[in-house]
């Protein structure tokens, strides 16, 4: 039991959070499509039924399932890559790896295992997921590296993680859409925007270490600019997919809480005070997206 605590320590399970609410956004808009092709009314269809579940439950899990294994698999990675430079941060030398409570070959064969059953999964999923689940590691993996040679390291996290609500929509449907497409765009947006905020507490050891992040590009007031422009264009791009998919009220409720989490991070954070930045970071984007996951599947759904 202590060793799996350990793991999910190393993979900071909590961060799933992020995704996962945007990846069943996703689902939900598929069922609402096939539902409409079918010429079904889609709210007639309860989500606490037997039949809806019998239907589409073994999809849902093997959605969820995806999510857990792909990003614990591009967690595990990154603290298998970084070993040697979170050692040298003091902010990064408790984790495990450095700290000497997982040992990094361990590190590296769970994240072979998590790719391994990722791709699995995919496979059960349809063809079509199949292949994407290689383009999909590759992403989330390689973000590990970016850091290296450049700073537009925090777009490449925000491209990994936008990859969750294209990816369940594709599960159910077997094809790309636009409104999914969206919501990629909004996560793509606004993890790169909190990324970049929660980068600002090793803007001295980045150029230290000669490691690339808007930060240590631009320096801190600057990076919460850029920060600021990622996390209009989420709101944009929220705003957009509302209008796109003819939400109702709950949906727009929803968007007003999203928006305004954006607003308050950014309230919250400035150049020369950092101390809340973990609450910005973990939980009001936390709240945010389960909040907004939350009111958008309940318009979906009514």
């Amino acid at each position: 039991m202590k060793a799996v605590q350990q793991y999910f320590s190393l993979i900071k399970f909590s961060h799933t959070v992020f995704a996962l609410p945007f990846a069943l956004i996703g689902f939900f808009l598929a069922l609402r499509e096939t539902a409409s092709k079918a010429d079904t009314e889609f709210s007639s269809l309860s989500i606490t039924s037997k039949g809806f579940w019998q239907t589409n439950g073994s999809i849902f899990l093997l959605v969820l399932l995806c999510m857990v294994f792909a990003r614990s698999a591009a967690m595990a990675f990154n603290r298998y890559l970084d070993r040697h430079i979170d050692a040298r941060n003091p902010r990064t030398a408790i984790r495990e790896i450095p700290a000497g409570i997982i040992k990094a070959d361990h590190a590296l064969l769970f994240t072979v295992f998590m790719s391994l059953l990722f791709i699995i999964c995919c496979w059960f999923i349809n063809f079509l997921c199949f292949c994407l689940s290689f383009v999909a590691l590759f992403v989330i993996l390689f973000y590990s590296y970016t850091k290296r040679f450049t700073a537009l390291c925090h777009l490449v996290l925000g491209v990994g993680l936008s990859l969750a609500p294209i990816g369940a929509y594709i599960a159910v449907t077997g094809a790309f859409a636009t409104l999914p497409l969206l919501f990629s765009v909004v996560v793509l947006c606004w993890v790169s925007g909190f990324d970049i905020i929660y980068a600002l507490q090793d803007e001295e050891f980045d150029k230290a270490n000669q490691l690339n992040s808007i930060p240590a590009a631009l320096g801190k007031a600057k990076a919460l600019k850029v920060s600021e422009g990622l996390h209009l264009l989420a709101a944009v791009a929220v705003i957009a997919a509302g209008w796109l998919g003819g939400f109702s009220w709950w949906y727009w409720i929803g968007t007003a809480f999203f928006t305004g989490m954006l607003v308050y991070q950014h309230a919250i954070v400035k150049p020369n005070d950092l101390h809340r930045v973990n609450i910005a970071f973990m939980t009001a984007n936390g709240i945010a997206a389960v909040v907004f996951a939350v009111f958008v599947i309940t318009d979906i759904i009514r």
